[in-house]
């Protein structure tokens, strides 16, 4: 029996994970805006996130979350990570018992400071819960390039019925017991890729964005080992993978902040024109209090939060960088 999706939240993401469910199962899109979810049901487009892609026929789009849950045999949480609680707990009202609910968002809540699987648990217990995670740039895999992925998820059974549900041609879904680490990984690369796009629009060279990515994977491991993470998920796709995609590609929502920061741009200018979300500015501030609570020193992740949230300069920022004595690469910061 073919398994009913349903995936909430219709930016980028969202729409391309729905379009690759839909070639394997019958999938609904929830879209927030009435005119969107008209959109793809009758040009089969989504221009506002999506310019020049074509969805596939059998993507059904409505604005009701009531219509879009009711059936579901899969939920897939598609939208940002401010708003994961408040939409989960409209979809609760419709979602039947032990549906898998999969976070599609690479964020930490900000107040309680839990990853996304943490925040369903918390809004409807006693359900699977997993992510889809990995360097996946939406219009790349809606173009045909060839991508994989990593379905997240602690119960190996459900794993590889979500596995077959996202699979599709040269997308490539592979997967992983170990929630924790790729969560994180999806959360902190965000914040790398701030620091990242920071010396790109200051001018730095290859080497030091080299050096930058390559310590900034060494934070990402040292705190998610601290949180319960596994070392080699940060070495996978979850990780390295996701930090490499995100740090390097103009289509990066949070590298053009860094770019952007470091030609001189307020992080409140840059906000107001991008009608997309950077998850990275909000996680800033929650990566470090997780570092400190976990006893654990994350320099990179210190100087983009100083830019972002405490109006320090990209320039200073790398200044304080250069400015730490190296230790042995392996074990120190």
């Amino acid at each position: 029996m073919q398994l009913r999706v349903a995936v909430l939240g219709a930016g980028s993401w969202g729409t391309t994970v729905a379009a690759l469910a839909s070639q394997n199962a019958p999938t609904v899109l929830w879209a927030r805006r009435s005119e969107a979810a008209q959109e793809i049901n009758e040009q089969h487009t989504n221009a506002r996130y999506l310019k020049q892609a074509n969805l596939p026929n059998a993507l059904r789009a409505t604005d009701s979350i009531e219509e879009a849950v009711r059936d579901a045999d899969v939920l897939v949480m598609g939208v940002p990570s401010h708003s994961l609680r408040e939409t989960l707990a409209e979809a609760k009202k419709f979602l039947r018992p032990w549906v898998p609910i999969v976070s599609l968002a690479k964020g930490l809540e900000q107040d309680s400071k839990l990853r996304m699987t943490e925040v369903i648990q918390d809004v409807i217990p006693d359900h699977p819960t997993g992510a889809l995670t990995g360097p996946n740039l939406a219009r790349e895999i809606m173009s045909g390039f060839a991508a994989a992925s990593v379905i997240a998820i602690d119960e190996a059974r459900v794993a590889t019925q979500l596995q077959a549900v996202f699979n599709s041609g040269v997308f490539r879904v592979y997967t992983n017991p170990d929630v924790i680490g790729c969560e994180l990984g999806g959360a902190l690369k965000n914040v790398i890729a701030i620091a990242t796009g920071m010396g790109d629009g200051i001018g730095v060279g290859d080497n030091t964005r080299s050096a930058v990515i390559t310590r900034g994977l060494a934070e990402m491991t040292r705190l998610g080992v601290a949180m319960g993470g596994s070392a080699p998920t940060f070495a996978g796709l979850a990780g390295m993978g996701d930090l490499i995609a995100t740090c390097v590609s103009p289509q990066s929502r949070n590298r053009h902040v860094g770019e952007q920061l470091g030609r001189g741009r307020t992080i409140e200018q840059i906000i107001e024109e991008m009608h997309m979300v950077a998850e990275g500015v909000k996680t800033s501030r929650v990566v470090l209090e997780l570092a400190e609570a976990n006893g654990v020193e994350l320099p990179i992740a210190t100087e983009v939060y100083g830019v972002v949230h405490e109006g320090h300069t990209a320039r200073q920022a790398y200044r304080g960088l250069t400015r730490r004595s190296p230790g042995a690469e392996m074990d120190s910061d």
